[in-house]
C-alpha cells in the first residue's frame, strides 16, 4: 500500500479558497483569538506528520494482529498504545475541545481537517479518539460543574478515554426498550446495572481510565424514549485530589470478531450495579446523547471521505506504476512493454469517481463544520437559527451519503488493482473491509434516510430543505450569464428547482399512505447528496475558473478542479435520474408483495 500522504492543498484550497473561514473565524468571539492563519498552518502540518509517520505505518500490521481479550483485559496491537501516547501528547484529541478545561478551542473546521487525517491513517486507530472528543463535548454540554471538572482535562489531554454505550442485544435503533437500570443512591450516586454491546473502545490498554456514557432507565422512569437517562460511569473511580482510586465494576465480558477495523476494540460491557453520576436531567438522557451522537454522526461520515480519499491515494500510485496492454490509441510509454493502466479509460474513470468524491465530500464536511463553528461561537441569533437549520439538513446527508460514496470508491480502489486488490498484502481489502461499518453504527443509512425525509423535511414543511436550496438559488442567480461556468450553474438550477418539486410530491403521496416515506427516503437522501455535490463542485469550479483567468502559477491543480467538476456533472451527476424514476414509482412496488411469497424460491 502506498503511503499516506495529508492532502494539504486541497484542505487549504476548500477551507481557505472555498469558505474563506478566516474570514468567519475573526467574525466569531473565542476564535478569532485562537484561530489565526498561521497557528491553523501549523496544526495542519503538524497533524499531517503525526498521522502519516507514526499511525499510517501502523495500518496494516494492526488489522492482521487485531484486538485481544483475556479475562476482561483487551490488549491493541503492537505499536498503538505508543502511538495514541504520540497523539495524545500533541494535544489532538482535545484540538476542538474546551479551553476551560485544557482543550486546544479550535474551531470544527479545523478539527474535522484532523479526523480525515487520522481516519485517512488507520480508520481502526481513529475511532478512540473520536469517541472520547464526542464524549468530552457530551459532558461539556449537560454535565455538572464539579464532573466536568473532574473528567474532562484528562479526557482532553488523552490521559482518560470516553465511550458511548447505548445498544442493548435487543434494543438497537429502538432504544426505547433498553433494560439497563439505574438505582438511586444516598449519596447521589447510581448503581447502574446493565449489558451493552457493541461498544467501539469500551475496553482497551490506551488510557489510564475509560469514561463510559451509559443510557439507563431510572426505577420511575416512563416508559419509551423518555424514560432513558444518562449516567457517567468510570471505569476507575476518581479520588478527592484527582487521582485514581479502586476499580468500578463494570468489565468487558468479549470483544466482537467482526468484518473490519480489527484494530478497534469493539466491546461487550457487563455493569454490574457499577458507581454512576447523573449526566443532566432525570429523563432527559437522549437529548444529552445526541449531542455526542450527532458529533459522532458528522465524524463517520469523515470516515467515509478517508476512506475514498486513502483509496484515491493507493490506487493513482499504482494505476501510474502498473503496466498492462498499449493504450487504444498508440503507445504511451514506448521504452516500456506495456503502458501504465492509468491510460485506459475505465480505469480513469474510476480514478475520477474516486476523486470526484473525495475533494467533493471534503467541500461538505467543510461547509457543515462552518454551521457547527456558527452555532457554538456566534452572537447573531438569527444567523445562529440559519446555521442550526441547515445542520440539521445536512448531517444525515454528510453521515450516510459520504458513507455509501466512500464504500463505493473503496471497491473501485480494488478493482484498479485486480486481482492484486483482493490480496491483503496490498490493503486495499482491508480499506473495503473497514469501511463498510461507517454505513451501520450511529444510524444506518436507513435510519439517516428517514430522518432526513421524514423529520427534518416532511415535518418543516420543507424549510429545512429550503435552507439549502436558498443557498444554491443565490449561487446560480450571481453567475447566471458567466460562461466560464455556464455548464455547470444550468444543470444545477435545474436540478434545484426538480429538488423542491420532487420533495411535494413526495410529501403529497405521503398524505394517502405513509409507506411512501419510507419507500423513497433512501433514494431521496441520495438524490439530496448528489445535488449537494454538484453545488459544492460548481463553487469550486467557479473559483477555479476565476484562478486560471487572473493567472496563476498553478495551473494544473485549478484546471483538475474544472476537469473534475465537467466530469462529475456529466457522469456521476445523472445518477439522480435513476433516484427520480425510483422514488415516483411509489411504495406500491415494495409493499403489495405479501409476507409469506419472500421464501418461496427454496
Amino acid at each position: 500500500m502506498a503511503d499516506y500522504k495529508a492532502p494539504l492543498r486541497d484542505m487549504r484550497f476548500v477551507l481557505n479558497e472555498v469558505f474563506d473561514v478566516a474570514s468567519l473565524w475573526a467574525q466569531l468571539p473565542g476564535l478569532a483569538e485562537v484561530a489565526d492563519a498561521e497557528t491553523v498552518e501549523a496544526i495542519l502540518e503538524e497533524a499531517g506528520k503525526v498521522t502519516s509517520r507514526s499511525i499510517a505505518p501502523l495500518n496494516r500490521a494492526s488489522d492482521e494482529e487485531g484486538c485481544h481479550w483475556k479475562d476482561t483485559v483487551v490488549t491493541t496491537p503492537t505499536g498503538f498504545p505508543q502511538a495514541y501516547q504520540t497523539y495524545a501528547e500533541g494535544g489532538w484529541v482535545g484540538v476542538g475541545g474546551d479551553p476551560q478545561y485544557g482543550g486546544m478551542g479550535m474551531p470544527k473546521a479545523v478539527s474535522a481537517q484532523v479526523e480525515e487525517m487520522v481516519n485517512s491513517s488507520s480508520l481502526a486507530f481513529g475511532l478512540y479518539p473520536m469517541l472520547t472528543a464526542g464524549a468530552c463535548l457530551s459532558l461539556n454540554a449537560h454535565a455538572s460543574e464539579e464532573l466536568k471538572a473532574t473528567y474532562l482535562p484528562n479526557m482532553y489531554a488523552g490521559t482518560w478515554a470516553g465511550s458511548m454505550c447505548l445498544t442493548e442485544a435487543h434494543a438497537g435503533t429502538d432504544l426505547g426498550i433498553i433494560r439497563t437500570r439505574a438505582e438511586p443512591q444516598a449519596d447521589g450516586s447510581y448503581k447502574v446495572t446493565g449489558t451493552k454491546i457493541f461498544i467501539t473502545g469500551g475496553e482497551h490498554d490506551l488510557t489510564e481510565n475509560i469514561i463510559h456514557l451509559v443510557l439507563a432507565k431510572l426505577p420511575d422512569a416512563p416508559a419509551g424514549p423518555k424514560g432513558i437517562s444518562l449516567f457517567l460511569v468510570p471505569k476507575f473511580m476518581v479520588n478527592a485530589d484527582g487521582s485514581l482510586g479502586e476499580r468500578n465494576s463494570v468489565s468487558c465480558g468479549s470483544i466482537e470478531h467482526k468484518m473490519g477495523i480489527q484494530a478497534s476494540a469493539t466491546c461487550v460491557m457487563n455493569f454490574d450495579a457499577a458507581v454512576g453520576y447523573l449526566v443532566g436531567e432525570p429523563n432527559k438522557g437522549l437529548a444529552a446523547m445526541f449531542t455526542m451522537m450527532n458529533y459522532e454522526r458528522l465524524g463517520v461520515g469523515i470516515q467515509g471521505l478517508a476512506s475514498a480519499e486513502r483509496s484515491y491515494q493507493n490506487a493513482v500510485e499504482y494505476a501510474r506504476d502498473r503496466l498492462q496492454s498499449r493504450s487504444p490509441t498508440g503507445l504511451k510509454a514506448k521504452d516500456k512493454v506495456a503502458d501504465p493502466i492509468i491510460v485506459h479509460p475505465d480505469v480513469r474513470r474510476m480514478l475520477l469517481t474516486m476523486k470526484a468524491f473525495a475533494e467533493g465530500n471534503r467541500a461538505m464536511v467543510y461547509f457543515t463544520a462552518k454551521q457547527v463553528d456558527i452555532v457554538k461561537y456566534g452572537t447573531d441569533e438569527e444567523a445562529k437559527k440559519k446555521a442550526d437549520a441547515l445542520l440539521a439538513f445536512m448531517t444525515p446527508i454528510a453521515k450516510a451519503f459520504m458513507t455509501e460514496v466512500g464504500f463505493e470508491a473503496a471497491n473501485h480502489g480494488v478493482q484498479i488493482y485486480g486481482g492484486h486488490g483482493f490480496i491483503a498484502e496490498w490493503g486495499m481489502e482491508q480499506n473495503v473491509r473497514d469501511s463498510r461499518i461507517s454505513m451501520l453504527y450511529e444510524g444506518t443509512t436507513g435510519i439517516q434516510a428517514l430522518d432526513l425525509l421524514g423529520r427534518k423535511v416532511l415535518m418543516t414543511q420543507g424549510e429545512a430543505l429550503k435552507s439549502f436550496t436558498k443557498i444554491v438559488h443565490k449561487f446560480c442567480q450571481a453567475n447566471e450569464g458567466n460562461e466560464a461556468v455556464n455548464e455547470f450553474v444550468t444543470p444545477l438550477a435545474q436540478l434545484n428547482k426538480e429538488w423542491g418539486e420532487l420533495t411535494m410530491k413526495i410529501g403529497m403521496a405521503a398524505m394517502k399512505d405513509r409507506e411512501e416515506v419510507g419507500a423513497a427516503s433512501v433514494d431521496y437522501l441520495m438524490y439530496s447528496g448528489y445535488a449537494c455535490l454538484a453545488y459544492f463542485w460548481a463553487e469550486m469550479a467557479r473559483l477555479a475558473a476565476e484562478k486560471l483567468a487572473a493567472g496563476t502559477s498553478e495551473e494544473a491543480f485549478y484546471t483538475a478542479k474544472l476537469q473534475t467538476a465537467r466530469f462529475y456533472f456529466q457522469r456521476i451527476l445523472p445518477r439522480t435520474r435513476t433516484h427520480v424514476a425510483a422514488i415516483l414509482s411509489g411504495a406500491s412496488n415494495l409493499m403489495d408483495m405479501n409476507e409469506e411469497h419472500f421464501g418461496l424460491s427454496y
